[in-house]
């Protein structure tokens, strides 16, 4: 009985295994084509005969792409929207939460009801158009004001916060701790995974944000998302007006694909960093003992 067992359980390990590599490489399959088509040939890349690995190497779309400096300027803009906007969200989540939180909080339920009530319904896209348009959020500024409120996250971070001990907190304020400094010292670092998760929505939704941008913000404004779609619209209408790309060294889908590699790369290097807290704060709300 103890050997069947033994072997069911091999069998099940090694099956699991195969499972998971053959599921990694699935994830992992469209970066490497898309790699390989950003660094190969126009005629290769136009003919589509690259799956896997690159033809002729060439790095003119990567050339093209970095000798503008509209590219260069929405980076930037992107990096200032992400680091910014998530600060302030983060801002307005966590002061949220604790708030929300708290039991004593007077008309708290009504509170909480209101938040929900904004995830299942809302005033649709056009009417959000028009406050925004109305409140002036025509820059980066009033852009990262605008868009640093999000329901569901400051759900997940008050369902935590509430699976504090209360003896903590009353220990705090025996002490003499004042709600700000309980929030700050007691509650924050206990949450830190579950911040540092909340907080990687947050990047993630800005560094990829693309409708309400391209909507509200000037050119000078523009974010890498909406920068990519503008010049790859432009370059194919040259294209088109020319009667062909034979001119140019680079296929159209070499330099989208050049935008994309370049546009992933710091979310490649930050995230297996924050990896350890996103995987400890997915469960958000859990049971504590």
């Amino acid at each position: 009985m103890m050997k069947r067992l033994d072997r069911t359980e091999i069998i099940f390990k090694v099956m699991s295994y195969i499972l998971l590599t053959l599921f990694a490489l699935a994830c992992l399959y469209p970066f490497i084509f898309i790699l390989s088509n950003s660094i190969s040939t126009r005629e290769a890349t136009e003919a589509g005969t690259i799956y896997l690995w690159p033809d002729s190497f060439n790095i003119s779309a990567y050339a093209e792409t970095f000798s503008q400096k509209a590219f260069w300027i929405s980076y930037c803009n992107t990096f200032f929207v992400t680091m910014y906007g998530t600060l302030v969200s983060m801002l307005v989540a966590i002061c949220g939460a604790y708030a929300l939180s708290k039991p004593r909080l007077m008309f708290g339920r009504g509170f909480n009801f209101m938040l929900v009530f904004t995830m299942w319904f809302n005033a649709g896209m056009i009417p959000t158009y028009q406050n925004f348009l109305r409140f002036g959020v025509t820059n980066i500024y009033m852009f990262i004001i605008a868009l640093g409120f999000n329901a569901f996250n400051i759900i997940l971070l008050r369902n935590y916060f509430a699976s504090v001990p209360t003896e903590i907190e009353e220990a705090a304020t025996i002490d003499g701790a004042t709600e700000f400094q309980i929030m700050m010292r007691v509650y924050v670092p206990m949450s830190k995974s579950s911040i540092v998760t909340v907080a990687m929505f947050y990047a993630v939704a800005r560094w990829n944000g693309y409708m309400w941008a391209q909507m509200l913000l000037v050119s000078s404004d523009w974010p890498l998302t909406v920068y990519i779609r503008r010049t790859v619209e432009e370059v194919a209408q040259q294209i088109e007006e020319k009667g062909g790309s034979a001119d140019l060294n680079y296929s159209t889908y070499s330099l989208r694909y050049a935008f994309i590699v370049c546009s992933i790369i710091p979310v490649i290097v930050i995230y297996p960093k924050l990896q350890k807290y996103f995987a400890a704060g997915v469960n958000v709300g859990g049971v504590k003992e």
